[in-house]
């Protein structure tokens, strides 16, 4: 049995790593010829876009994988019933629950694939990705660091701290270098609002001009501030839940809640990252009865047609549930497990009927 089960294991660990790289493949295809719409803009080229695309492919890795299990293992146990190799598996006495523990077994390798992707790749490598799509269209200098983000402006040098949620500014500092590359003027600005136009108004001001004599530094109440910072260039601060790990976004519901801001977004991202290596599971579950159940005639092809079917089934009825637990102000937790916990049921329904 051992032996069965490990061919198994195998079999549809290569069945997913193969519709993962086919899905992955397809995927950065559609997203190049997409991006290409956007080329010439700034310093935005085609280096620039195949690197965005190479940022980017661990989170669509992540994405991606539970519907890779799912097509994978109906492609391989599918051709196992077509060869009559299941069967004989059977005959030799390996039951249904032992090719669906066969089965379980492959998905905790794809799960522990996922969670590490998931958790420590695909976060930093989406916030990166977004940065060099932002600034390089842009044609700015920019840089995101613990203390915020960095912009360049010739000799000028601008750190925002505080991005609020209408495009304006809060807690930034410019610096101001001479013709020789040395500090010559520092002004801090407690609120900076956007006017349109290139134009801000900045708020209870700092300025500090420094010398090799002397440093003097006077406060301004308000002054008209002329730069192409503008509040679309500032999304690449803003915090996108597709941009933070599980720890990320606990850490940052907590912070909006202190705060009595609205957090549903980030708290169904978040139980979407719990509930996603539970998806994994109930495909490669769900994969296995349709595979036994259905007769050995079937194509390949009407095997696959059937796990697309599935698949965009279970992503439509995520993204509806998630999308009318915000409007309506829903549980988050409960929202992001219902769809997980509708299919579930089903697949132990055929899962049921097959035993029958």
């Amino acid at each position: 049995m051992k032996v069965l089960s490990r061919y198994i294991v195998f079999e549809v660990l290569k069945g997913a790593v193969i519709t993962q790289i086919i899905l992955l493949t397809l995927f950065n295809l559609f997203t190049f010829t997409d991006e290409l719409k956007h080329l010439g803009e700034g310093y935005y080229g085609i280096n620039e876009i195949l690197y965005y695309l190479l940022l980017t492919s661990p989170g669509v890795f992540y994405e991606l994988l539970p519907a890779s299990a799912l097509l994978g293992s109906l492609f391989v146990l599918g051709s196992m019933g077509n060869n009559r190799e299941l069967i004989a598996m059977r005959a030799a006495g390996l039951s249904i629950f032992g090719i669906i523990k066969a089965v379980m077994l492959a998905g905790c390798f794809l799960v522990g694939i996922t969670l590490i992707v998931g958790e420590f790749i695909a976060p930093g490598s989406q916030r990166a990705a977004h940065m060099l799509r932002v600034s390089a269209q842009a044609g700015q200098s920019i840089t995101s660091s613990e203390q915020g983000v960095w912009f360049r402006e010739g000799k000028t040098f601008i750190n925002i701290k505080k991005v609020l949620g209408d495009g304006d500014l809060a807690d930034l500092v410019i610096y101001e270098l001479d013709d020789n590359g040395h500090l010559h003027k520092t002004t801090h600005v407690d609120q900076a609002l956007f006017l349109g136009n290139q134009e801000w108004k900045l708020n209870h001001v700092v300025s500090s001009e420094i010398s090799i004599e002397q440093m003097t530094s006077i406060n301004i109440d308000g002054q008209l501030w002329k730069s192409s910072i503008a509040p679309n260039l500032l999304k690449i601060v803003t915090v996108l839940p597709n941009n933070l790990s599980m720890v990320d976004l606990a850490g940052y519901i907590s912070f909006l809640k202190t705060n009595h801001q609205k957090s549903h977004v980030y708290e169904l991202a978040f139980w979407g990252r719990v509930v996603n290596p539970l998806v994994t599971f109930i495909m490669l579950l769900l994969a296995t009865p349709f595979v036994i159940g259905i007769k050995r005639g079937v194509s390949v092809g009407e095997r696959m047609m059937i796990g697309v079917i599935i698949g965009m089934g279970f992503n439509i009825l995520d993204k509806t549930v998630g999308h009318l637990g915000l409007i309506y102000d829903m549980n988050p937790a409960l929202m992001a497990f219902a769809p997980s916990f509708v299919v579930l049921l089903l697949a132990l329904y055929f899962l049921k009927r097959t035993q029958a």
